[in-house]
């Protein structure tokens, strides 16, 4: 008979092999995996499995994982955030630590700042703003002049404080048990190669200086800037369990002007420009109107926007998720609890337009009474949504044929690829809500 420490022993390699399986097969995101040698890896080294979505493709995703011991940082304030990202030039492989969350809205020495620091010395006033730029006596124009020339420089002042850029060979990862993330901030991934984020709440990413535009569409809009995570000509990007939501300033709580929403929030994950190879999996999306674009315009770089988004939970937002563009996206094992929430009433789920090639399949919907499936999807009448298995309140559903039965432009239902990168796609998904309501977002990873 094995001795207790042999038992011990079996007990502790056994943990490991079945965790790195799991990883590998992307079912989830075990804490560790195996290298070649045998050995355990901690969360903060680990790389995106193989075959796990688009970001796989070539020689992978592995994020900072090469980093040596004095490029691992442990951070939990902005300025160490700041000090540790260095410069964007630096690609030295690096793994980022945050621990708790980290309030952008503060300065170097932790003290909070409010909107009104942020517009400290400029002469921008939102009072003074609406006064000079009323259309019923500036008329429908581009704002121009002092008080939007203030705002813009308010808002640079904003920006230096609470837009982070991530360099390549980056790894950014919360810290487990300590309610990691980043409050107020927008992580900018800008035309960089291979970087990690996992394990952050991304919450109240606000802009406070909004730009008026009469021009965007029949009534005007205001329009804000700053996403929680964008990628702009980004390639090899693996974020994994991530929430990002407006918490706690909702958009039913927001002024309205000039007869528009004073819209603060911009995109949750946007991923434009050119942005390639990026797979965006076991996040929770919630309490949120814009929430992911694929794609910046309809020109965009075509063979590009290759992105996998799977096992994410979507509930409680308004539409993009995504609104894809000209790229091959595949969709697969998602959650889209469709009931409102906090005030977000749903417009669509999937846009698919300018030529997009999705594929959409082994999907779930959650649909309130009397919600229609026609409404799900949305389109230009170019794009592409091909796919199988998709379920509605359970129930197998062509959401396409059904969106096409109710609309003039249609969906188109073939596509010009077929995904090879598929770990972990589940075919049975009668069960997937309540599975990835346990195994998603922020804080599930120890």
């Amino acid at each position: 008979m094995a001795s207790p420490s042999h038992r011990r022993s079996l007990r502790r390699r056994r943990t490991v092999v079945v965790t790195a399986a799991v990883a590998a097969a992307g079912l989830g995101a075990g804490v560790l995996v195996m290298n070649a040698n045998a050995d355990a890896v901690d969360l903060y080294h680990q790389v995106l499995p193989a075959k796990d979505g688009w970001a796989a493709s070539g020689s992978g995703t592995t994020g900072g994982s090469k980093a040596d011991s004095a490029h691992v940082f442990t951070v939990s304030t902005r300025a160490q955030l700041v000090k540790a990202l260095g410069s964007v030039s630096d690609t030295t492989p690096r793994i980022i630590r945050i621990k708790g969350t980290i309030d952008a809205n503060t300065d170097d020495a932790g003290k909070k700042l409010t909107c009104a620091d942020h517009a400290s010395g400029t002469g921008y006033s939102l009072s003074a703003y609406l006064k000079a730029f009323d259309p019923a006596t500036y008329g429908r124009k581009a704002p121009a002049g002092g008080q939007e020339s203030a705002r813009k420089k308010a808002a640079e002042q904003q920006k230096k404080n609470i837009v982070f850029r991530v360099p390549a060979n980056t790894t950014l990862v919360g810290v487990p048990g300590t309610n990691a993330g980043i409050k107020g901030g927008s992580l900018q991934v800008q035309n960089v190669k291979n970087v990690i984020i996992r394990n952050l709440t991304f919450a109240a990413t606000e802009d406070c200086f909004p730009q008026w535009d009469p021009t965007d569409g029949s009534a005007g809009e205001w329009n804000s800037a700053y996403d929680s995570v964008t990628l702009r000509g980004a390639t090899n990007v693996w974020a994994d369990h991530n929430t990002f939501t407006d918490a706690p300033v909702f958009d039913k709580s927001l002024k309205t002007y000039f007869g528009r929403k004073y819209q603060i929030h911009d995109g949750a994950l946007d991923i434009t420009n050119g942005s390639d190879l990026v797979t965006v999996e076991r996040n929770v999306f919630s309490n949120h109107d814009k929430t992911m674009l694929i794609g910046s315009s309809d020109s965009d770089s075509t063979g590009k926007l290759r992105v996998t988004l799977h096992h994410n939970v979507w509930k409680g937002i308004v539409q993009r998720a995504p609104l894809a563009r000209i790229g091959q996206i595949h969709l697969y094992n998602n959650v889209y609890d469709t009931t409102p929430l906090n005030g977000y009433e749903p417009k669509y789920s999937i846009d698919s337009r300018a030529k997009a090639q999705v594929v959409a399949e082994y999907n779930v919907w959650k649909l309130p009474s009397g919600a229609k499936v026609a409404k799900l999807l949305s389109g230009d009448g170019t794009g592409s949504i091909a796919g199988s298995g998709n379920l509605v309140n359970g129930t197998a559903t062509d959401v396409v044929a059904a969106y096409n039965a109710a609309n003039s432009k249609k969906i188109k239902t073939s596509v010009n690829w077929k995904p090879g990168l598929v770990a972990g796609l589940q075919t049975a998904v009668g069960n997937l809500a309540g599975e990835l309501a346990a195994t998603t977002g922020a804080g599930v990873l120890s």
